[in-house]
């Protein structure tokens, strides 16, 4: 088995996008019951690639962004992240191929990148 490496999957959302607006106008018995069949199935993809995940991340609140000029409030697409561990890049994306993120959930997308090393370290 060839070594693996580390990467981070962010989930991307878009609060005022089409999917959003066409979740939030369900009827709410049907958008709680859409919730429910999501978190089970976010559950058993865990569950399914629970030897590959090693952070287990969560949902990501409000943003704060710091530059030179201080502290603001800010907004960005990203909903949530987990860490994995896979033998390629193209093998930690296969892993998120049709994620309740979006195939449930109103969700856009989880995009994966590499944690690299630190450089010097």
């Amino acid at each position: 088995m060839s070594e693996t490496k580390l990467f981070l999957a962010v989930f991307i959302g878009d609060k005022t996008g089409p999917r959003m607006a066409a979740w939030n106008a369900l009827p709410e018995a049907e958008r709680n019951a859409k919730a429910a069949k999501g978190i089970a199935a976010w559950k058993a993809w865990a569950e399914k690639h629970h030897e590959s995940i090693v952070g287990a991340g969560g949902p990501l609140g409000k943003t704060k962004r710091v530059d030179e000029s201080g502290i603001a409030d800010t907004s960005n697409g990203m909903a949530a992240y987990v860490v994995v561990r896979a033998e390629s890049h193209e093998a930690a994306a296969k892993l998120f191929e049709r994620h309740p993120h979006f195939a449930v959930f109103p969700g856009e997308s989880v995009e994966i990148m590499p944690v690299l090393p630190t450089p010097g370290g």
